[in-house]
């Protein structure tokens, strides 16, 4: 299974298997060490209401734009992971974070997608108190990472079925953030879109109810609303 770029986050991930993992447990210690470095990460649909209120939804700016949340204004570094390597209290944590050590990957060969875990995750160790498996079949927590990756993947799909619609309909704009932070430092972000609301409000009638009958309207609310969420950024990095 070929995977020359590897996901965000993910170090040295490879397919879960009965034989090599029949030792291998999850140690469930709340720690986000491994999300410390990273200050952006892809988002899927379902979350836009949750995520709006913490971070800036925006668009990464590539071939096929991918929906992201904003967590740092700089390279490597993640405002919402304090000094304990803990997510900070009552912040929502992306599904694509949660989901971490698992992820679907594709393999080209067989033509479909299999769960696999990043090997260099400290929170799998060598021992039977949480086990992937047992007896050589699954345990619960197998099959609830199988699921939570196969959900995850589905509505990804469903996600890009929306940015296709932004695309098609020419509402993506490159845009650049340049910030002054309280200190007076100043930072510039670029290599993002996001949605051009006159665009957005000239849709036709037509395209405007189709939107409105997949639920996509809520979605680019959500993204307009998550704008506002630059400021508490730039608060959080005074505070550090």
């Amino acid at each position: 299974m070929s995977n020359p770029k590897l996901p965000v986050m993910y170090q040295r991930p490879r397919p879960v298997l009965a034989e090599q993992d029949a030792n291998t447990s999850l140690v469930s210690s709340g720690d986000f060490g491994f999300a410390a470095k990273t200050n952006s990460v892809p988002v899927i649909a379902t979350e836009f209401t949750l995520l709006c209120k913490f971070f800036p939804i925006l668009f990464a700016d590539a071939e096929f734009p991918q929906p992201v949340a904003l967590l740092g204004l700089r390279d490597e570094e993640n405002l919402f992971v304090n000094t304990d390597s803990q997510w900070e209290t009552d912040i929502y944590v992306p599904a694509y974070v949660r989901r971490y050590p698992f992820i679907f990957l594709e393999d080209k060969e067989r033509g479909e997608f299999v769960l696999c875990l990043d090997e260099a995750s400290p929170a799998l160790v060598k021992d039977d108190s949480n086990p992937l498996f047992k007896d050589g079949k699954p345990t619960e927590l197998a099959d609830r990472a199988l699921e939570f990756c196969r959900q995850f993947q589905a509505q990804h799909a469903a996600t890009a079925e929306f940015v296709k619609a932004l695309v098609e309909n020419d509402l993506l704009v490159e845009n650049r953030a340049d910030i002054t932070m309280l200190n007076g430092t100043k930072l510039s972000l670029n290599g993002f879109k996001v949605i051009d609301e006159a665009r957005f409000n000239a849709l036709p009638e037509e395209e405007f109810l189709r939107w409105r009958g997949r639920g996509w309207l809520h979605l680019a609310y959500c993204h307009f609303i998550s704008i506002s969420n630059w400021a508490g950024l730039i608060e959080r990095v005074a505070k550090r």
